[in-house]
C-alpha cells in the first residue's frame, strides 16, 4: 500500500538534512528532522545552514515550514511519525574491543532507546508497526540488535520493523545524487510484516525514483552492500595512487595510462585520478568496519587485503608532504607555504579525514609557515584539525586566495576547487618568492602555462 503518513529523521547532519529536504520536496509528505543539538537545529531554521552542499539552500527554503520541519523535540517527532529514519553518527571506536576498527554504536543505541521511550499505544503506526530505517552506515546485523532493543521496550501491541536503507551520497554532489540516484537499496526482514514495511518505503521513493532503480534485499545484504561499495571506491583510489608511483619510477605517463585503462568498458574512467589520497567520513571508517568484520569472522587474509587500501592511502598522504620538502631543497623552515583547499573534496566544507590535515601537519613539523585558504571550511575547524601540531604561530588562515599566496615560496593545491584553476597565475607569481613552486596535488592546473610563467611545477 502507498505510504501517506508522516516521516521523521533522527540526526540533522550531512545525511539526514539533505535526504529529508529532498524527500519533503519530492513526496509532499510531512517530514520532521530532529536532533539533540539546539545549535544545529537553529542553524537549519536560519539562512545559514550548518552544512554546505550546492543547491541545498534553495531546496530547504522551498519546503521549510510547509512540510519540512526541524526540531529538538525528538519524542514528539517520533510519536507522530510512522516511518523513522536514523541518521546518527557511527564513528570508529577509540576504546575497548575493536578499537580503531569497529563502529562505535553509542549514538545509534541512544536513538533506539529514544524511539522506544517515545512510542506508546497511541503513537502513529503503519499496519500496526513503527518502521525504523537505518540510514547511518552500520555493521552487518545492526538491524537485529536494534530490533532487540526496541522490542524489549515496546508497548503492548506495538511492533517495530527495522529496515536498512543505506545512503550512497557523495558530498559535493549529494543533491543530484538524491534527485537521480544510481540505485536505492532497501533491505528488510523476510516476513509478512517486514515485506509490508519494505513496500511502504519503496512507495515513498517511487514518487520520484524509477522503480527499476529501487532494489530490495534482505537486511544483512543491504547493510553489507554499503560497506563494500565504499571499499571498492577507496580501493580504486589507492590502486591508481600506487600505480602513479610506479609510473614515476618507470618513466610512464600516468595520464596516458589512465586514459588507456579507463577506456576499458569493464573498468571505466571514474575514480582513476591520482591525488594526495582519499578523505571524508566514509571511506576509511567503512573499510575499517569491513576489516573488523573479517577479523571477527576469522578471515585474516581478507582483513589484511582491505587494510592495505588504507595503508596505501596513508603512504600517499605522507609521500606528498615529503615531496614538497624534498623539492624545496630539503628545507621549508621559515618558508611560507600557501595551502589551497582544506576540505577533503570540492563543493563541501567537510574536513573529516582530509589529506590536507596530514600534509599541513607534515609542513608545520618542518617549521614551515603554513597559510591555509578554503572557500567553505571554517577557520575554527581548520585550527581544530591541526591542533595536534600544538598552538603554532606558524599557522595562519587567509580570507582570500591571493592573500594566501602573497609572499609564499610555494603554492600547494590539495582540494580541487574550480576557482583554483581559474586564478590569475601571473599575478600569483608576481607576489611570490623566487624560485616559485606549485605542487598540484589534484592535477587541475595547466602545467605548461605555469612553467612558461616561471613556476617550478610538481604533482
Amino acid at each position: 500500500a502507498e505510504f501517506k503518513g508522516s516521516i521523521c529523521c533522527i540526526g540533522a547532519g550531512y545525511v539526514g538534512g539533505p535526504t529529508m529536504a529532498i524527500m519533503a520536496l519530492k513526496t509532499g509528505l510531512r517530514v520532521t528532522v530532529c536532533d539533540m543539538s539546539q545549535q544545529r537545529i537553529d542553524a537549519w531554521n536560519s539562512d545559514n545552514l550548518p552544512i554546505y552542499e550546492p543547491g541545498l539552500d534553495e531546496i530547504v527554503k522551498q519546503v521549510r515550514g510547509k512540510n519540512l520541519f526541524f526540531t529538538t523535540n525528538v519524542a514528539e517527532a517520533v510519536n507522530s511519525s510512522e516511518i523513522i529514519f536514523v541518521a546518527v553518527n557511527t564513528p570508529t571506536k577509540e576504546y575497548g574491543f575493536g578499537k580503531g576498527r569497529a563502529a562505535d554504536l553509542t549514538y545509534w543505541e541512544g536513538a533506539a532507546r529514544s524511539i522506544s521511550q517515545a512510542t506508546n499505544e497511541s503513537s502513529a503506526l503503519f499496519n500496526g508497526s513503527k518502521i525504523i530505517v537505518e540510514k547511518s552506515t552500520v555493521p552487518v546485523s545492526t538491524a537485529d540488535a536494534m530490533t532487540c532493543v526496541l522490542q524489549a521496550n515496546a508497548p503492548k501491541g506495538v511492533n517495530f520493523q527495522v529496515l536498512s536503507n543505506p545512503e550512497f551520497l557523495a558530498e559535493g554532489t549529494a543533491i543530484d545524487d538524491l534527485f537521480r540516484p544510481d540505485r536505492v537499496l532497501i533491505g528488510g526482514p523476510q516476513t509478512e510484516h517486514g515485506r509490508s514495511a519494505v513496500a511502504s518505503l519503496v512507495s515513498v521513493y517511487a514518487r520520484w525514483v524509477p522503480r527499476e532503480r529501487i532494489i530490495t534485499a534482505n537486511t544483512w545484504s543491504a547493510e553489507l552492500s554499503k560497506l563494500i561499495a565504499n571499499a571498492f571506491l577507496a580501493q580504486r583510489i589507492s590502486s591508481v595512487n600506487a600505480l602513479s608511483i610506479l609510473c614515476e619510477a618507470s618513466g610512464a605517463d600516468m595520464e596516458h595510462v589512465v586514459a588507456a585503462v579507463g577506456s576499458d568498458a569493464g573498468i571505466g574512467p571514474k575514480f582513476l585520478k591520482c591525488g594526495p589520497g582519499f578523505g571524508g567520513s566514509c571511506f576509511q571508517k567503512d573499510i575499517l568496519n569491513l576489516v573488523y568484520l573479517a577479523e571477527a569472522a576469522g578471515l585474516p587474509e581478507v582483513a589484511n587485503y582491505w587494510m592495505q587500501v588504507i595503508a596505501m592511502n596513508d603512504h600517499q598522504k605522507l609521500r606528498f608532504g615529503q615531496l614538497i620538502v624534498s623539492k624545496m631543497f630539503n628545507t621549508v623552515n621559515g618558508k611560507k607555504i600557501a595551502v589551497l583547499g582544506f576540505a577533503f573534496k570540492a563543493d563541501t566544507g567537510d574536513t573529516r579525514e582530509s589529506p590536507a590535515i596530514d600534509i599541513c601537519l607534515t609542513l608545520l613539523r618542518e617549521n614551515a609557515q603554513v597559510c591555509v585558504y578554503d572557500p567553505k571550511a571554517s577557520p575554527e575547524q581548520v585550527r581544530r584539525d591541526l591542533a595536534e601540531a600544538g598552538p603554532s604561530v606558524n599557522l595562519s588562515i587567509a580570507k582570500d586566495v591571493y592573500e594566501a599566496c602573497r609572499g609564499a615560496h610555494a603554492v600547494v593545491i590539495v582540494t580541487e576547487w574550480r576557482e583554483f584553476a581559474g586564478l590569475d597565475w601571473s599575478a600569483v607569481h608576481a607576489g611570490m618568492h623566487r624560485p616559485s613552486f606549485v605542487f598540484d596535488g589534484r592535477n587541475i592546473l595547466n602545467h605548461a602555462r605555469l612553467q612558461e610563467l616561471g613556476f617550478l611545477v610538481h604533482s
